[in-house]
C-alpha cells in the first residue's frame, strides 16, 4: 500500500498522485490518499511537507515523487518483506 498524505488544493499533491497512478498498474500497488486538513496531529507531523509518501507505512519521500526513485524504493521494500 502506498499512502499519500495530502492537502486539498495542493498542486504538488495532485502531481504526486498522478505520477503514482501512472505507475500503479505497472508496479501493482494500491494508493491511499489521506487529507491532513483539519487533523491537528497529521498537520503537526506533515504540515508544509505534503505530499508525503509512505510505502507500507514506511516514509519514502516528501514534496515530489521521482518515478525512478519510487520504483527503486518499492522494489527494495518488497525484497525485505
Amino acid at each position: 500500500m502506498v499512502t499519500v498524505y495530502s492537502r486539498h488544493g495542493c498542486h504538488l499533491c495532485e502531481d504526486a498522485v498522478n505520477i503514482l497512478q501512472g505507475l500503479r498498474e505497472e508496479l501493482a500497488f494500491e494508493i491511499e490518499i489521506i487529507y491532513i486538513d483539519g487533523n491537528p496531529e497529521l498537520e503537526k507531523l506533515y504540515g508544509e511537507q505534503v505530499p508525503v509518501t509512505h510505502i507500507d507505512g514506511q516514509h519514502h519521500n516528501f514534496w515530489r515523487v521521482d518515478p525512478e526513485r519510487f520504483r527503486s524504493s518499492l522494489e527494495k521494500h518488497r525484497q525485505h518483506q
